[in-house]
C-alpha cells in the first residue's frame, strides 16, 4: 500500500477568478480552479498535521494580490505562486439550472498557462514534498513541449520518494480533440501513484460502459491506488490488486454541485497522507464532498471545515 514520506503536499495548476450565483441575479467574486480548489480543502482538513501549498502563475494586478493574500490567511504556502506582468488570473462564471451547473470561461490570456514553461522552477516547488496533485486541466491548459516539463519534473520527484495524484478531470472544450486527450492523459497516469477519476469523464472519452472497466483500465497503466467517482453511485476502488465498491451517503439540501470531485479528492489524500487506509479515506472525501454541494461555489465555508475534519482525527 502506498505510504508518504511526509505530510508535505503541493498541488499544481490554474486557479481563477470565480462568479457564483447566491441569489436573484446577484453574484459572489472568488476564487477556484480544481486543483486549488483541492489544495485548499487539504489544506484546512490537515490543520497544522500538514503543509501544503499551490503552484501556479498569476498577474500582478490587484485581483491577483487578493488571490494571493487570501491563500496566505487561509495559511496555504504561497512560496510557489509566480507573478506574470503581462498576464493575469482566468474568469469564470457559474450558471445554474436547479443544483446542476454549466460555465462560461474567460481564460485565454490566463498567466497559468505559462506554469511548467521554467521546468526548473517547477523541479524546485516539487522538492521535499510528500504529495504532488494535478488535474488533466492543469495538463489541457499546457503546450505540448511544457506537458514534457511537466512529466519528467514529476518523475523526478517520484524517484525521491515523492508520490503523485492525478485526476483525469477531462473537459473537451480545453483539448483540441479526442485524439489528444487520448494520446495524453494515458502520459500521466504512467507518472501518477494514485488516480482520481470520474466515471462520467471516463466513460464519455473512452466509451467504458461500467467502474469498473475504468478500474481496470487505469490498473493496466500500472497506478496501484484507483479511486473512480460517480456522483452519487457507488465509489470503485482498487488498492493492491483488491477491488471494492463504496456506497455513497445520500446528500439533502443540494445547491450546487461545483467542486464536488475537487473537494473528495482533498478529503481523501488528507486522510491518506494523515495514515488512514483507503476505505476511511474515502469515507472522508464522501464528507468533504457532500458538504461543499450544500453551499454556493466550489468551496465549503471556511468555518465549516473544521466540524468535519474533526472526524477524520477521530475516526
Amino acid at each position: 500500500m502506498i505510504t508518504f514520506n511526509s505530510t508535505k503536499a503541493i498541488a499544481i495548476g490554474e486557479a481563477m477568478i470565480e462568479m457564483a450565483p447566491v441569489q436573484d441575479g446577484l453574484y459572489r467574486r472568488g476564487f477556484a480552479g480544481d486543483t486549488f480548489n483541492t489544495a485548499w480543502h487539504l489544506a484546512q482538513a490537515l490543520g497544522s498535521r500538514g503543509r501544503v501549498g499551490f503552484a501556479t502563475r498569476v498577474g500582478t494586478d490587484r485581483l491577483s494580490d487578493a488571490f494571493v493574500a487570501e491563500l496566505d490567511s487561509d495559511g496555504l504556502d504561497t512560496s510557489s505562486i509566480g507573478r506574470d506582468a503581462e498576464r493575469t488570473m482566468g474568469l469564470y462564471l457559474i450558471e445554474l439550472d436547479g443544483v446542476e451547473r454549466s460555465f462560461h470561461y474567460w481564460r485565454k490570456d490566463s498567466a497559468a498557462r505559462l506554469i511548467a514553461d521554467d521546468r526548473e522552477w517547477m523541479e524546485q516547488a516539487f522538492v521535499g514534498q510528500g504529495l504532488i496533485h494535478l488535474s488533466g486541466i492543469t495538463v489541457a491548459i499546457l503546450p505540448e513541449s511544457a506537458r514534457t516539463h511537466l512529466i519528467d519534473a514529476l518523475s523526478s520527484a517520484r524517484a525521491r520518494g515523492t508520490r503523485v495524484s492525478f485526476d483525469p478531470n477531462i473537459r473537451p472544450r480545453l483539448w483540441s480533440s479526442n485524439e489528444e486527450i487520448r494520446s495524453t492523459i494515458p502520459r500521466f497516469l504512467e507518472v501518477a501513484d494514485i488516480a482520481l477519476p470520474s466515471f462520467d469523464d471516463e466513460q464519455t472519452i473512452w466509451g467504458d460502459a461500467t467502474p469498473h472497466d475504468t478500474v481496470a483500465r487505469f490498473s493496466a497503466s500500472g497506478v496501484t491506488e484507483i479511486i473512480v467517482k460517480n456522483g452519487a453511485g457507488q465509489v470503485a476502488m482498487l488498492v493492491d490488486g483488491h477491488e471494492a465498491q463504496i456506497d455513497t451517503p445520500a446528500v439533502w439540501e443540494i445547491c450546487d454541485t461545483t467542486g464536488a470531485g475537487d473537494a473528495f479528492n482533498a478529503g481523501y489524500l488528507a486522510a491518506r497522507l494523515i495514515g488512514k487506509q483507503p476505505r476511511a479515506a474515502v469515507a472522508f472525501g464522501q464528507q468533504m464532498s457532500g458538504e461543499v454541494i450544500r453551499h454556493f461555489g466550489a468551496r465549503i465555508p471556511k468555518d465549516s471545515v473544521p466540524p468535519i475534519a474533526r472526524s477524520l482525527i477521530d475516526d
